[in-house]
């Protein structure tokens, strides 16, 4: 029933929280999800890992994520402006981003919208929860849903 996609799924997660990095980085391994997972720990740093500049220019460091995790609370530059440059770079745009962040704001979940996330998700307190949101979040992105690279363009 499920589609097996041919490239291997490439997670990017900008958060600066270590243990919430760890703590999906346990949640998705749970999962058997992710082939390679990525960290950047602020917008700067994710934004720099997107063109391949500074500490990320060199050739097969920083390839092109299949999903985006976005937390919008960081240090430098926000998830919120990192978000609104992502959707406004025709190279970037078509990359899915899931933000997933302590708030519950209707005010953050309604401009994450309007910048153009896909999706919005508050962090879980506890590791099952965690777990249940990355297996969810998998298998709706890595097998229903047909994003960008694999639609051929012949």
């Amino acid at each position: 029933m499920s589609h097996q996609r041919s490239k291997p799924v490439i997670i990017l997660m900008a958060d600066d929280d270590e243990d919430d990095r760890l703590f999906t980085q346990e949640a998705l391994a749970e999962n058997r999800i992710v082939n390679d997972l990525y960290f950047v720990e602020d917008g700067e740093d994710l934004m720099d890992y997107l063109y391949q500049r500074g500490k990320y220019s060199e050739p097969g460091i920083a390839p092109r994520p299949t999903l985006i995790l976005l937390d919008l609370n960081m240090p430098r530059k926000d998830g919120r402006e990192a978000l609104q440059e992502i959707k406004h770079d025709p190279e970037l745009r078509s990359i899915p981003v899931v933000v997933l962040t302590t708030s519950k704001a209707e005010e953050d979940i309604l401009r994450t919208y309007d910048l153009g996330a896909s999706s919005f998700i508050t962090k879980p307190v506890d590791f099952q929860s965690m777990v249940d949101i990355m297996e969810n979040l998998g298998t709706y992105w890595f097998q229903i849903v047909h994003l960008p690279d694999e639609v051929s363009s012949a």
